[in-house]
């Protein structure tokens, strides 16, 4: 919004980090590097502006933090803004409050003023003096006989309910206008500018009806939020899935439980990590009505960034729920804030799939009309909710926030005009906390907890700690222990240095049956405890189990039936799998195993 659109110029500013101490984000010098040297050259440009990172830490608000004092801390805002406004806000929270972001803006304000002194001082040494502007010459001819004729029926079409209908009765006044001068629109320049001039009169209508009626295209008041409905479980198979719709704006969000194995590995200029938390955003062409090209652009990136800040802070701990989780959201309608959507609908996908969530989590969208004076820019406002794409496009500000009932978690700001003001931020967080509030009562009536189980079809995961020095009896040499274990019952078991030993099986009894052999590696075997095992070799007085690798029992003859056998083998053969039951440890450690004994009781079972 800084730069003039009568520049006519393409314009691109490449910053480089060529140098990091990984110890400090590069982002903030980059956007104070990129407008003083924007504001020293010759280019025409608004600025300067500059921007700061805010942590708030035990209590304290901390400019500019390092990455591990962002990790520490309740709260990471990003602030871009000039001397006079903020132009851009961005970040994530643990629940905080509105007074708690508030006072972390003010605070950003002040670094703001500082740093744009210092750019001003710089160009004062070395600015060159700015290019001139190359304003259009050319006018529309019969502008005042168009507006005359298409100005009525414009306010007519602006305010037809549904966004589709909308267009098409604008498209028929302005169709009507292109056939009367026709022979005048077949100049390219001419054709351009009667394009333009229909934009600025919808741009004037719009505005005028909310400042001066509080009346919106779509029949609501500044506050109203449109109708909303929730589903969840709408898909069979996936672990969760609901159904989020706002409007005419819809998103299908699925959730799927995976392994550690399946979480998302970074290594880039910011270092090392992996994610256990994945949401990816999909907004393909079909969801507005075009035909184009599929793919992720910087608008998925962006939004699908924002949506998964908006969550995370709820997400449970590895500890608590061992998953990784994928969030997808897929954008069947969009007229308005579909980023939020993804955040209202991911929080029912996910308590659908039954992820522990410490609470919900639900997003809006704000928007901003202003119009001034020469004396004052914000003479008049209006603070937005629930805003349509129209209302984005042709407004002056898109504010998203999510949060829970107790505080805000992600937010994000773009604005068109030069910066707003603390007081209309004061105000659209108010605003925005109302909203949240109306929309997570209503997604409350649909879920409010995580389902009590996880689906049949996610993966089981059984987890415990070992001590440290009984890793490498677990691995075995050449990991020949671990690989037999996962070989038997068909799991994969991962073990991390502190002893955290993760085991992942397509069933619950396939888990907890590896789960106890691992068990009986690192701890000694546990009498009463039923064993899947291996027999080994058959005696005329019994057979010999293997119960865990390396760890053989005997089961007696008479331990194989109630009643009396002739042959161990008319009941059991080498090589077979058999539930033996742990009936005692001699004196010896010798293990007493009973075949019959197990059978009873799964069958009690």
């Amino acid at each position: 919004p800084l730069f003039d659109i009568a520049f006519g110029r393409d314009i691109q500013i490449v910053p480089t980090c060529v140098s990091t101490d990984q110890v400090n984000p590069p982002d903030i010098l980059s956007v104070i590097a990129s407008s003083a040297a924007v504001h020293i050259s010759d280019i025409p440009f608004n600025g300067p502006i500059a921007a700061v990172r805010v942590g708030y830490i035990d209590g304290e608000y901390v400019l500019n933090p390092t990455y591990e004092e962002i990790e520490k801390g309740d709260l990471e805002i990003v602030v871009a803004g000039t001397k006079d406004g903020f132009t851009m806000v961005e970040g994530g929270a643990n629940e905080v409050s509105e007074e708690l972001m508030l006072g972390a803006l003010a605070k950003a304000e002040e670094f703001i003023k500082v740093m744009c002194k210092l750019q001003d001082d710089l160009r004062e040494l070395v600015g060159k003096e700015k290019l001139p502007l190359a304003p259009l010459e050319v006018a529309l001819e019969n502008k005042e006989a168009m507006l005359s004729e298409a100005y009525a029926k414009m306010e007519t079409a602006c305010f037809v309910k549904g966004k589709m209908e909308r267009r098409e009765a604008i498209s028929k006044v302005k169709a009507a206008l292109k056939e009367k001068y026709a022979e005048q629109l077949e100049d390219e320049t001419q054709a351009k500018l009667f394009a333009s001039l229909f934009e600025e009169m919808e741009y004037k209508i719009l505005r005028k009806s909310i400042l001066d009626k509080s009346l919106r295209v779509d029949g609501r008041s500044p506050t109203d939020i449109r109708h909303i409905s929730c589903e969840i479980d709408l898909l069979p198979r996936p672990h969760g899935s609901a159904l989020f719709t706002r409007g005419e704006t819809q998103a299908l969000v699925v959730t799927t439980l995976g392994t550690s194995l399946d979480e998302q590995v970074y290594d880039d200029i910011d270092g090392d990590r992996s994610e256990n938390f994945i949401l990816h955003y999909n907004f393909p062409p079909y969801s507005v009505g075009e035909v184009g090209r599929m793919g992720t652009g910087r608008r998925e990136i962006g939004h699908g960034n924002l949506a998964r800040r908006s969550l995370e802070a709820m997400m449970p701990s590895r500890e608590e729920f061992p998953y990784t989780v994928r969030v997808v959201s897929e954008i069947m309608e969009s007229n308005g804030s579909s980023s939020m959507a993804s955040v209202c609908g991911g929080t029912l996908s996910m308590l659908a799939a039954g992820v522990p969530m410490k609470k919900p989590v639900a997003g809006i969208a704000m928007g901003l009309i202003t119009e001034g004076s020469a004396d004052n820019p914000y003479e008049r406002y209006a603070v937005l909710s629930d805003i349509l794409g129209e209302e984005d496009h042709l407004g002056d500000m898109d504010f998203k926030v999510a949060g829970t009932e107790d505080g805000i978690t992600g937010f994000q700001m773009d604005i068109k005009i030069a910066g707003v003001t603390t007081e209309i931020m004061t105000k659209a967080l108010s605003q925005a906390k109302d909203a949240r509030l109306h929309i997570l009562n209503i997604m409350n009536k649909t879920i409010s907890k995580p389902a009590s189980s996880i689906s049949k079809y996610a993966p089981k995961i059984e987890s415990m700690k070992i001590d440290v020095d009984k890793i490498g009896a677990l691995i075995g040499p050449g990991g020949k222990t671990v690989k037999g274990i996962s070989a038997l019952y068909g799991v994969t078991i991962n073990t991390d240095d502190d002893g955290t030993v993760t085991i992942y099986g397509k069933t619950a009894a396939a888990t907890e049956d590896a789960k106890r052999a691992v068990k009986g590696i690192v701890e000694d075997p546990e009498v009463g405890f039923i064993y899947n095992g291996t027999v080994k070799r058959i005696m005329d007085f019994g057979a010999f189990v293997e119960i865990l690798p390396g760890k053989e029992g005997l089961c007696h003859i008479s331990k194989f039936s109630r009643s009396k056998i002739n042959a161990v083998s008319d009941v059991v053969k080498e090589g077979q799998q058999i539930p033996v039951k742990l009936l005692e440890i001699d004196k010896m450690g010798r293990l007493n195993l009973s075949y019959i004994d197990a059978i009873e009781e799964q069958e009690k079972k």
